[in-house]
């Protein structure tokens, strides 16, 4: 069995004197080698990692199979104009430091004999921390938010609440990283309004408190999933305080780390793979009296202090989107092999449904969705959901690819596992036994 080298470097992102976070951002970078094969997954603490900060980082990057993504906290300084925010231009810059730092140690410390690792992995669970958001309403609309819990029917689509942990240690025993990855909104401070990386970055902190070592959290396919007592109804009587969040998925990644298990690659297949390969996509295409009529209607109904505050930001973006409509775009999408765990790198925030495709029909045992892969294109939905429409797929910049971009990017992305994995998939492409 070819040797494994695993490094895993952390930087700091600067915010200024006048911010302080509950607990520092960071930029996270994780490399591998095997038998020639280098392989670098790299988080940074942000809502998204923007397009110019992708391209300058991935330049300077000194390994060519490379996913950066972010861990989508919505507790950061903003990294785009999105929604009505405005783009942090020191934060990016801070930010983009941090990532090329990290990466470049990770990379570097790969050269060093003591650079051996074991790698080992189990597949934990968190059921509860999160949800399928998107409600089905009395109304018949679909939640967002400041909704009333007695007038939610029921959720319209599946929550993932698997949750892979990826276990690198010295053959000493000395811990070098804990990957671990979830499908839900990455929203939660422990003080309200703070600065934080989230829940998930703050039980990474645990973890790495508890455990030694570097944590990487890497988003999942969570588009559709929140954590509702942070992101849903006024009054939930279903809260779950952040606090007790942190607890539960530290608890289930510790559950990982107690059962991980050696990774090794079946047959004559390498320890390590990647592919990484363009998807042409369309921007989407909308009836503006119908758009408008869904914000409208939503605005009024829910934050009817001052409707007009959240429908004009929707029609400003609309009118942006209006003279590029239909036009043909190209995005990528990436997939690594880390022995028989697949991770697939889809640059958008993807619905569970197609999550849970993606993962029911790979030939790898196991495979996981990796969020915000190496650029995004917002909210991702799959058919159905087009149809219940809600704030999700309304029409603009953050959902901005035409329906049907998420099943292209389901097909495209098996087309690559079944490349990677030793004689091509199985037939029907279902998963083997």
């Amino acid at each position: 069995m070819a040797q494994l080298r695993a490094a895993a470097a952390m930087r700091e992102i600067a915010t200024g004197p006048a911010i302080t976070p509950e607990a520092p951002l960071r930029a996270v970078a994780l490399a591998l080698e095997s038998a020639g094969v280098r392989l670098c997954l790299a988080c940074t603490d942000s809502l998204v990692v923007p397009e110019d900060v992708l391209a300058r980082v991935s330049a300077q990057a000194p390994a060519a199979n490379l996913l950066i993504t972010a861990t989508h906290t919505h507790h950061a300084p903003c990294t785009i104009d999105i929604l009505g925010a405005r783009r942090d231009a020191a934060y990016c810059e801070a930010l983009e430091a941090a990532l090329i730092a990290a990466i470049t140690e990770a990379c570097e410390a790969l050269n060093d004999p003591a650079s051996e690792a074991e790698m080992c992995f189990a597949q934990s669970q968190e059921a509860t921390v999160g949800q399928n958001s998107r409600y089905l309403l009395r109304d018949e609309t679909i939640a967002w938010y400041a909704y009333r819990w007695e007038d939610v029917v029921r959720p319209t689509g599946p929550y993932d609440p698997d949750l892979p942990v990826i276990v690198f240690r010295r053959p000493s025993g000395e811990m070098v990283c804990t990957l671990f990855s979830h499908s839900v909104h990455n929203i939660g401070a422990l003080t309200p309004g703070a600065v934080s990386p989230g829940m998930c970055g703050l039980a990474g902190r645990e973890v790495e408190r508890s455990h030694g070592g570097v944590a990487l959290f890497l988003p999942g396919a969570f588009g559709s999933t929140h954590n509702t007592s942070e992101f849903g109804s006024t009054p939930n009587t279903r809260a779950i305080g952040t606090a007790e969040c942190v607890h539960r998925i530290v608890a289930a990644v510790a559950w990982g780390l107690d059962h991980a298990c050696r990774l090794q690659a079946p047959g004559s297949r390498p320890l390590l793979a990647a592919a990484r390969r363009p998807l042409a996509y369309r921007v989407r295409e909308f009836d503006e009296v119908a758009e408008e009529a869904a914000v409208r209607y939503w605005s009024e109904t829910y934050t009817p202090e001052d409707p007009e505050a959240n429908a004009g930001v929707f029609r400003a973006m609309r009118a942006e989107m209006a003279p590029v409509a239909g036009q043909e775009r190209e995005t990528s999408l990436t997939v690594m092999a880390l022995g028989d765990v697949a991770l697939v790198g889809l640059p958008g925030e993807v619905f569970a449904a197609l999550g849970l495709e993606l993962r029911r029909r790979s030939p790898f045992r196991n495979t996981y969705v990796i969020g915000l892969a190496n650029g995004t294109l917002g909210y991702v939905g799959d058919l159905p959901s087009y149809d219940l429409g809600g704030y999700q797929l309304w029409a603009g910049w953050h959902s901005l690819s035409a329906p049907g971009t998420g099943e292209a990017m389901v097909e495209q992305a098996l087309e690559m596992l079944g490349d990677l994995y030793e004689g091509g998939p199985p037939a029907g492409g279902s998963r083997p036994t």
